[in-house]
Parts: structure tokens; C-alpha cells; sequence
């Protein structure tokens, strides 16, 4: 056998390689959840804050998004209906609520 060409330690570089792929992809996975979780919250403090506006008008819709972590970013109101678009982090959402009697 040729001492120039032995395959001891090719082991270590392999492993080596596979550790940095999987922590490549934990670090991903981490990043994507973080986003979907924004993503979740923003839709909950719109849903939650249109409710809010609809019953009780603006300052409800503020503090119902403040409470659910989010920043209201706009409120329309047109007769009974609202619309409502919060932030959360990046993640922004809109929704619509209407007050009926």
C-alpha cells in the first residue's frame, strides 16, 4: 500500500462538512419559524383589533393591537365596517370587521 495515498482521517473532513449542513439548516429552520410566528401574531392583532374598532372605535382598535403585541398602522372606518392594518415585526396584516345591531 502506497503511504502517499491512505484514506486515514478522510473520516473527520466528512463529519466535519455534515455538522456545518445541519447547523446551516437549524439556523434556516429557526429564521423560517421566527417569520411564520410574526406572521401568525400580525393575523391574530388585525383580526382581533378590527373586532375592537368595529364595537368600540379607534382608541379600542389601538390598544386591542398594543396588547397583542402589534402596532396599528392604519384604521379606515366606513359606516358600520372597519378595515385595520397592523405590524408585527415585519409582518404586516389587514382585516375587516363590521359592527351589526
Amino acid at each position: 500500500m502506497d503511504p502517499r495515498r491512505s484514506e486515514d482521517g478522510q473520516a473527520l473532513p466528512l463529519a466535519a462538512g455534515v455538522v456545518a449542513l445541519v447547523a446551516a439548516l437549524t439556523v434556516g429552520l429557526v429564521a423560517l419559524g421566527g417569520l411564520v410566528a410574526q406572521r401568525s401574531g400580525a393575523r391574530t392583532a388585525a383580526d382581533a383589533a378590527a373586532l375592537a374598532g368595529a364595537a368600540r372605535g379607534r382608541d379600542a382598535a389601538v390598544s386591542t393591537a398594543a396588547r397583542n403585541h402589534a402596532a396599528l398602522e392604519s384604521f379606515v372606518a366606513r359606516g358600520s365596517e372597519v378595515e385595520v392594518t397592523v405590524r408585527v415585526g415585519d409582518a404586516r396584516a389587514t382585516a375587516r370587521a363590521r359592527r351589526e345591531w
